[in-house]
């Protein structure tokens, strides 16, 4: 769908003309290298013990995988939800100002930015998680009630991605990630909610919108099935080659289950499906990413090295990314998933980086 630099390991970035060119060379060339580039959400937003929005804090320099490792992520993962409305903070208490200079001073220092939506429910006014109000995807789709007020709220979306831009005006890459983890049922837009091809149709009025009524070239645009449930059927769900970049599995250690069965249901299946997301994306001609993972509260020591390790090994995945470390005083002991300076896994992380072809910022500059 987009002008891919071909051989992208052997091109230079120079060569490249769009402004996601970069990006897609980058991934390639860690593909083909057997590498990947290791990604962390809100890494520069807040830690676990210090919240830049709090702090009023503009330098965006502090990071936890930074203070355990020296270097930030390759990737950053950034959030929209609650932006549509209007919002000067998102679901997780980030501004909105703060969120784009993250994104524009990440990809200065050489760094990939990825985005994720999770929109409130148009119909009831609550949160993504909140699954009542019928089938809100087809009162949001062309013909449906709500229609209209669904595109005002694109359109804020819109406006804040379009946004990301270098100082001389160029339009920054973003991989973007919207209509996530939708073979589950826990969203508005999941499985048991909207059909196949309300799901396929609301993707594609998305892409319309983003890419050919507003013009944002500076999108790769990535979907995130997840499992375990309904997998054999998950591509019912892909809207077609020519809306897609990127294909990637989103998928937990399950901390719902025992440790001592959470562990080897978690390589076991991320085995699985990562082995069945590998011949599509081959077929299809996609990246292939492991777009979310981790474990949270990381209470198993040798989690990377022993756990995360063997379910991604020898798999061609470009990039994977582990979710936020809270910093909210109640929670920030519980909820996190990646290592901080006194945390239960910092060393085993630096082995995992060091051991299997991991990369941060600097290995990608």
């Amino acid at each position: 769908m987009k002008k891919i630099c071909v051989l992208a390991a052997m091109l230079s970035i120079a060569a490249c003309t769009q402004p996601t060119d970069k990006v897609i060379s980058t991934l390639e060339k860690a593909v083909a290298e057997g590498k990947v580039l290791y990604g962390h959400q809100d890494d520069l937003m807040y830690g676990h013990t210090w919240n830049a929005n709090e702090d009023g804090d503009h330098s965006l320099e502090r990071s936890d995988v930074k203070a355990v490792t020296g270097d930030y992520p390759a990737i950053l993962g950034l959030e929209l939800g609650d932006f549509e409305l209007g919002a000067k903070k998102n679901l997780d208490g980030n501004d909105i100002d703060l969120t784009r200079e993250a994104a524009i001073k990440h990809y200065q220092r050489g760094g990939i930015v990825t985005i994720s939506w999770h929109p409130d429910n148009p119909v009831t006014g609550s949160d993504a998680w909140d699954l009542t109000g019928g089938n809100v995807v087809a009162r949001i789709l062309k013909g449906g009630d709500l229609h209209e007020m669904w595109m005002e709220r694109m359109g804020r979306i819109a406006d804040f991605l379009g946004s990301i831009k270098t100082p001389d005006g160029k339009p920054i890459p973003i991989i973007w990630r919207p209509w996530h983890e939708h073979t589950g049922s826990w969203f508005w837009w999941g499985w048991d909610f909207c059909s196949a091809e309300e799901y396929n149709a609301l993707w594609i009025l998305t892409y319309d919108f983003f890419v050919k009524e507003r013009g944002l070239k500076n999108l790769i645009w990535a979907i995130s099935p997840n499992g375990v449930d309904w997998w054999e059927r998950w591509p019912e769900r892909y809207p077609g080659d020519a809306y897609v970049d990127i294909v990637g599995l989103d998928m937990y250690c399950p901390t719902w289950m025992p440790q001592q069965e959470a562990i080897p249901y978690y390589i076991k299946n991320t085995r699985l499906l990562l082995e069945s997301l590998q011949g599509f994306a081959k077929d299809h001609g996609k990246i292939l990413a492991f777009t979310e993972t981790g474990y949270e509260g990381l209470t198993y020591p040798t989690w990377w090295t022993e756990v995360l390790a063997a379910a991604i090994k020898d798999f061609p995945i470009a990039y994977l990314l582990t979710w936020r470390n809270t910093s909210e005083p109640g929670r920030r002991d519980v909820h996190f998933y990646a290592p901080f300076p006194g945390g239960p896994t910092e060393n085993d992380f630096c082995e995992f980086i060091e051991n299997n072809n991991i990369l941060l910022l600097n290995d990608i500059k």
